[in-house]
């Protein structure tokens, strides 16, 4: 039998620093608050020239070049945001345009910051097919773009990036490779993370750029009850369809949306922060590119190792939340 392996990892993220000093002379909040709050001391900022296909872009090329496979033989390509360039084409199209990936299909796909671990589960479906044996999967964040910087319960969090993935079929069912994945999403919460205008239903005008609705509004406190529920339920589900427990896990890569809701989840698995990858310090919310970015970052610096079991559970705007476990390989 045939598995599913990630072969490299890569991400990109901006040079800008917006640090809690810089949020303290724009808008009414404090260092300590803030630390207190999220866990977050700086985060990274896009420049205004930069467009989310441009960090895909960087953070693709490190993933194929450390993948050693290159554009062309790309079957498919995914790009997991809720910050594409444009409403169409698809970001993943200009992606492909620019790797000159010619051989390969390409499309987005939205699930808010679950989108890299929905889009991991897309291309390993993919992949266990005919036709297909690599697939680039990149998500990309620039909620900077799309954040009220006068709303201090939300400007504090989010930050930019991109991280990606390439995939390709591994040797055998108990080598390396995806071990489960599980997806799901409750829609009674879709109001509690979203971006009222820009689409059909609030196309642009006047009254909704005077009234700030094409910036994100979230309820923090009820998308905190949701994450400390769900992130445990589908820890558990993936667990089960992988035959492990919880002592099985070298590397558990939650989401980095809050401090609280990291220590929340380490604290109800009973998962070490020794074994917890934590880059909401540095890096702030990035919305689903902050697994990967976690995971390159880690794979990069040497953290994890090969044989290693990782946990990675995200949830995100939808409401959604997804998770899967792989076993680290040997590239």
């Amino acid at each position: 039998m045939l598995n599913v392996q990630i072969k490299a990892m890569g991400h990109a993220l901006p040079t800008r620093v917006l640090t809690n000093s810089d949020l303290e002379k724009m808008v009414d909040t404090s260092n300590d608050w803030i630390i207190e709050t999220t866990g977050i001391i700086e985060r990274r900022i896009a420049e205004d020239s930069t467009s989310t296909s441009d960090l895909c872009y960087d953070a693709a090329v490190m993933a194929l070049h450390n993948a050693k496979v290159k554009p062309e033989q790309l079957d498919l390509i995914i790009v997991a945001t809720v910050t594409p360039d444009m409403p169409f084409p698809s970001t993943a199209c200009i992606v492909q345009k620019r790797l000159e990936a010619w051989n390969a299909a390409a499309f987005d796909l939205a699930a808010g910051c679950s989108g890299f671990l929905y889009a991991l589960s897309v291309a390993e479906k993919f992949l266990f097919t005919n036709g297909y044996n690599y697939v680039l999967v990149v998500t990309s964040d620039i909620l900077s773009k799309i954040t009220d910087y006068t709303d201090r319960n939300t400007c504090v969090l989010f930050g930019d990036g991109a991280g990606a993935a390439v995939l390709g079929r591994g040797n055998s069912s108990g080598d390396a490779g995806i071990l489960s994945t599980y997806l799901t999403a409750d829609g009674r919460g879709a109001d509690l993370l979203y971006m009222p205008a820009g689409g059909s239903a609030l196309p642009a005008s006047e009254q909704t750029v005077r009234e700030h609705l094409h910036y994100l509004k979230m309820n923090g406190r009820e998308v905190f009850r949701f994450a400390s529920k769900a992130m445990v339920e589908v820890s558990e589900n993936l667990l089960e369809k992988a035959g492990l427990g919880y002592q099985d896990i070298d590397v558990f890569i939650p989401h980095q949306a809050n401090m609280r809701i990291i220590k929340t989840a380490m604290k109800n698995m009973q998962i070490a922060e020794a074994k917890t990858l934590i880059t909401i310090d540095k890096l702030g919310n990035m919305s689903a590119a902050s697994i990967p970015v976690a995971l390159s970052m880690a794979v990069s610096e040497g953290k994890v190792k090969p044989g290693d079991v990782i946990l990675m559970v995200a949830f995100g705007a939808g409401l959604t939340c997804a998770g899967a476990i792989i076993r680290w390989g040997w590239n």
